[in-house]
């Protein structure tokens, strides 16, 4: 027996097949459409790879067994995001609407699920584009030589540098006090940093004039902001590999640890990492399948960009861990340089006596015969191992880790420049998608009048984003961000997947959903899809979401604070949030989640107290209705318009009808 919840209406709520091939006929439809193929297939790579693809990823990989982690991740690659991803890229192009309109017409009931979109990509939105505004400072000022984060600057008195860089490193100094100025608590505002204000402008601004009148002008930014990543990603793979101990982090990045594939964590991370990285929920791909034709393949489509995707994260971790190898190799140079020059010291050796390679037979004789001088001697663990599994991911990996190897180049301001402006191209082109996931739910919401250009809603958009965005330019800001990134795009996006494969599935129906993929695309849909859709993928977000509240409630919520008076300084210190955060918690991964049973709540109470007494005929009386006929369009006065009768013409409800009763 096949289960479809019951949805009466749902006929009159959506275009017939007719109706489609009409509109693609006639091109009717006040919708834009894309320019080509290419086009659409930038947007929605640039959409689904973003910066998680480079920082994220990685580290996940390096942090769950390597080459282990691979394997979770293209199994639910296959068996969760290339199915919603396909189910979004349908279900937008056969409703041709944003992702508002397309659950509304599903059910009315369902459209809190495009607000939940609406909400999280608002969310996302106001702290993603302040790492835009963050790469942007250090774009600004990699036009330097040498390079500002490249050595600690002088104190006051200028007889040796500040203290807080010579504790850390100048890379740490830099980000942490020089861009962010960061407080040492998230209670502690520490004013607004102007310089970040006015990279936030240039950001939002820039956002403005690309996104301006929709996929008019974003679709021709892509062109640029979707290949150029892989360009330089391809130049610093060429550059990494002639880098002594490359090799080294790229072996230990695929060292598979099979171990890791019994931890309950690693499959977790790997359904997250494959469900946010494919930009899922958001609401900005289902927009961007509207905009294509009814016949256009979104099966293949969906598959291609998974492939692309996936293709992706592997590269640009390969490219990641070339630099953190050689990075580690560095490291570890400095490291037994410094232990041969204490040891040589120690025991008034001849220049060279001592080298890496017999080091360790130095050491361990000097430790038999002298333990005493050994045991006194300032001696580092240089271990490469150790050395390469201090992995970082966001920000600490691009602002921290990145930045460090790239001083250690030669012609290190190009290298710097090249880097950030990748960075700064894939935020944009995803940037692009979750203005797209606001701007077209709010004009199917109607909360501005409709006949507002679009140029206004994406203007409206950036600057409310940006007015409370200013909370991130704060010293408290890197926090604050932290607590956006955990919350606003983790527990909603799930819950949002969810109910996506459920309403389209279980309310609008897998048969009817099937036959339109037919009708759309030459075939139905095949056993892998049947499967997935019905079954596979809705219980795979559902054994991800039942594990997450498992692990998240046994754990208190905490933050890495930067605090030079700590005792684990220049390590960053794990401390509890204040109590008062539980509340932007809730907003956060709450108000999206808890939003769509709440508006199917209002709606159902809203229908049964304002239900009207049904009749046979819907009427409503018209002082002067507007009526359609032979394509002409002609007033008639005193007439009643019968509502949700097929082809029921006005009836006359006055006197009988001379020929000035009707006005021309």
């Amino acid at each position: 027996m096949k289960l479809k919840l019951r949805n009466p209406g749902l006929e009159d709520r959506i275009p017939s097949h007719a109706d489609l091939e009409r509109m693609e006929t006639e091109e009717a439809g006040d919708r834009p459409k894309w320019d080509n193929k290419a086009q659409y297939l930038l947007t929605c790579v640039g959409f689904c790879v973003g910066l998680g693809n480079v920082w994220r990823f990685p580290y996940l990989c390096q942090s769950h067994g390597g080459g282990a982690f691979m394997i979770p991740f293209l199994i639910l690659l296959v068996l969760e995001g290339i199915p919603l991803l396909h189910l979004e890229f349908a279900i937008g192009q056969r409703l041709r609407k944003g992702s508002v309109g397309v659950w509304r017409s599903i059910s009315p009931y369902l459209t809190g699920v495009g607000i939940a979109s609406l909400l999280v990509s608002f969310f996302v939105g106001m702290y993603y584009n302040t790492i835009m505004a963050w790469i942007m400072w250090y774009l600004f000022n990699s036009f330097q030589d040498p390079l500002p984060w490249s050595q600690c600057p002088l104190n006051e008195n200028k007889t040796s540098v500040v203290e807080e860089c010579a504790r850390s490193t100048t890379t740490d100094y830099f980000w942490y006090r020089t861009t962010l100025n960061t407080t040492t608590d998230i209670d502690i505002s520490g004013g607004m940093q102007w310089w970040i204000v006015v990279c936030l402008i240039a950001a939002w601004l820039l956002l403005f004039v690309c996104c301006v009148r929709g996929i008019e002008t974003s679709g021709k930014a892509v062109y640029v902001t979707s290949t150029l990543p892989y360009v330089v990603l391809t130049i610093f793979l060429i550059r990494g590999l002639t880098l002594k101990g490359s090799v080294d982090g790229i072996k230990y990045l695929f060292t598979p640890d099979v171990d890791e594939l019994i931890n309950p964590q690693t499959w977790l991370d790997a359904g997250a990492q494959v469900f946010y990285s494919f930009s899922l929920a958001f609401g900005g791909l289902i927009s961007f399948s509207s905009y294509n034709s009814v016949y256009n393949n979104c099966e293949l489509d969906a598959v291609l960009i998974s492939i692309i995707n996936g293709c992706t994260s592997v590269y640009s971790a390969t490219v990641i861990y070339s630099i953190i190898g050689f990075r580690a190799t560095e490291k570890f140079d400095e490291c037994m340089a410094g232990n041969i020059l204490t040891l040589t010291n120690a025991f008034d050796l001849a220049e060279g006596a001592v080298s890496e390679t017999n080091y360790v037979d130095f050491l361990s004789r000097y430790n038999t015969t002298d333990p005493d001088v050994i045991s006194g001697l300032p001696l580092e663990i240089c271990d490469m191992k150790s050395l390469l599994s201090q992995g970082v991911e966001g920000t600490g990996l691009a602002f921290i880790v990145f930045t460090e190897a790239i001083i250690k180049m030669p012609v290190s301001p190009l290298w710097s420049i090249l880097f950030f402006i990748m960075l700064f191209c894939l935020g944009l082109s995803t940037m692009f998608g979750n203005i797209e996931g606001v701007v077209v739910p709010l004009q199917d919401l109607k909360v501005l009048p409709r006949s507002m250009p679009k140029e206004v809603f994406v203007g409206l958009t950036c600057l409310v984003s940006f007015l409370l965005g200013l909370i991130f330019a704060q010293g408290s800001g890197n926090y604050w961000l932290a607590l956006f990134d955990n919350f606003a795009g983790s527990i909603p996006l799930l819950v949002i997947g969810f109910c996506e494969m459920i309403a389209v599935i279980y309310v609008y129906g897998a048969d009817r959903f099937n036959k339109d993929i037919e009708f759309m695309i030459g075939h139905k849909p095949n056993i892998f899809w049947q499967a997935t859709w019905r079954v596979i993928s809705p219980l795979i977000m559902v054994f991800i979401l039942i594990f997450y509240f498992v692990t998240q409630v046994q754990k208190e919520f905490t933050y890495l604070s930067w605090d030079m008076k700590a005792a684990s300084f220049p390590v960053l210190e794990d401390r509890p949030y204040p109590s008062w955060i539980t509340v932007i918690i809730i907003i956060l991964a709450g108000l999206p989640s808890l939003i769509i049973p709440l508006f199917a709540i209002y709606k159902f109470i809203q229908k049964r107290c304002c239900k009207k007494e049904k009749s046979p005929k819907k009427s409503i009386d018209s002082i002067s209705a507007t009526v359609q006929m032979n394509g002409k369009m002609k007033a008639v006065r005193g007439v009643k318009l019968h509502v949700g009768v097929p082809c029921q013409l006005p009836v006359w409800i006055g006197p009988p009808l001379t020929t000035s009763a009707v006005p021309n």
